[in-house]
């Protein structure tokens, strides 16, 4: 059977185009379950959805109840819906009902496969259903899925708005969702009458959304993110990001532990583009090789990839391998004190983490920064943060 992009799936069905059997598989839960969604809302009539769509847990359908569901014909309407979600869950004897029906599919039927996040694809069902892969979206992709996301409500966002709104959201996409949402609906209240934001439809009139509107919804404002406060410790200027640190934190879900897992990203990073400079590759090559390396690992810095890398980038040359080092250790000692009981607040450790890892002694010294925190009795140096 054929596999098809995400965006050749939503356009077909769109245009009123199915296939028999779908089957959504991929790391990201949030885009697989919208286009079911979006594929049942498109082949169902509002008026006759009660009757004609059907969503079920593969782990809670028996082999009668799916037979049934299966051999049940539309009502008034041109076609049924039925979704199945976690269809990896089904148990034997559903499982079997299944693959025989996937041999004759029902014409009036659209069956959409939804498959929970992790691990491979079902061999069966990619043979014999349409296929739609849905991989985790990283790195540039996040902010045009973003853009994308407003668009459709004929709404568009500044870089620096949805470069904001990310910093602030994180990368989880019902997160992003719900907060451009909100975001299209005060920029149009605000159009209409200024101050005071209203529920719009969606295709209401197209709006731009601008950064100041991003600090207005979400309650973060340029040059207090968690991505300024990572440019100034990396820049190792202590003096710009302790101020910060108080405004990171009463940030919405930016902990103590999330700035300790960005910094560790960051600090990693930027050893190794210390390590690749100091092999003799040059300055103008060293962002080209961070994208290969991100795209390779996968790892996520909690800021849009070009942020990230222009960041490391002009940051290697301020670090010393010793300095990387001891700064790691800083990490390490202040991740274990955040799990520990404790007196300090989050906010006194993390300062003294930035003081550890931004701070210098005089030439001629043992080395030219300052040694990090004291781990707690029985920490081993050297483990992961």
């Amino acid at each position: 059977m054929p596999t098809l992009t995400e965006h050749a799936f939503l356009k077909a069905v769109s245009a009123g185009e199915f296939a028999p059997v779908y089957y959504l598989w991929g790391d990201d839960d949030f885009r697989k379950n919208e286009a079911a969604n979006r594929a049942m809302d498109a082949a169902v009539p509002a008026a006759t959805r009660d009757f004609n769509a059907e969503v079920h847990r593969g782990g809670e359908l028996d082999a009668g109840t799916l037979e049934s569901v299966l051999g049940t014909p539309p009502m008034m309407a041109d076609r049924r819906v039925v979704v199945v979600r976690d269809a990896g869950a089904l148990k034997k004897d559903a499982r079997r009902i299944l693959d025989q029906y996937l041999k004759h599919p029902a014409e009036n039927t659209v069956l959409i496969l939804v498959a929970a996040a992790g691990g491979k694809a079902d061999a069966v069902l990619r043979a014999h259903a349409t296929a739609v892969e849905y991989e985790e979206l990283t790195g540039d992709r996040l902010p045009r899925w973003i853009a994308h996301r407003a668009s459709e409500q004929h709404a568009t966002l500044t870089p620096e708005a949805a470069a904001l709104l990310q910093q602030a959201a994180g990368p989880e996409l019902a997160a992003l969702a719900a907060e451009v949402d909100k975001l299209v609906s005060y920029a149009r209240g605000a159009a209409g009458a200024p101050g005071v934001p209203v529920e719009r439809p969606a295709g209401g009139p197209a709006v731009t959304i601008d950064a100041d509107a991003v600090a207005a919804v979400v309650g973060v404002r340029r040059g207090e993110t968690l991505s300024d406060l990572l440019d100034r410790i990396a820049a190792r200027d202590a003096a710009s990001a302790l101020p910060l640190i108080e405004h990171v934190l009463s940030q919405p879900k930016t902990s103590a532990v999330a700035v300790v897992m960005a910094l560790s990203v960051q600090t990693l990073a930027i050893a190794w583009g210390r390590a690749r400079r100091d092999e003799g590759l040059p300055p103008g090559r060293l962002g080209g090789e961070y994208f290969t390396l991100l795209k390779e690992t996968g790892a996520y810095p909690m800021r849009p990839w070009g942020e990230a890398v222009a960041t490391w980038t002009a940051a290697v040359d301020r670090w010393s391998p010793a300095a990387l080092d001891r700064a790691l250790d800083a990490l390490l000692a202040t991740d274990v004190a955040l799990k520990d009981t404790r007196v300090s607040t989050d906010e006194q450790l993390i300062a003294s983490l930035v003081l550890s890892m931004c701070a210098s002694v005089e030439p001629g010294a043992r080395s030219d920064d300052a040694p990090p925190p004291a781990l707690p009795r029985g920490t081993r140096r050297g483990a992961p943060v």
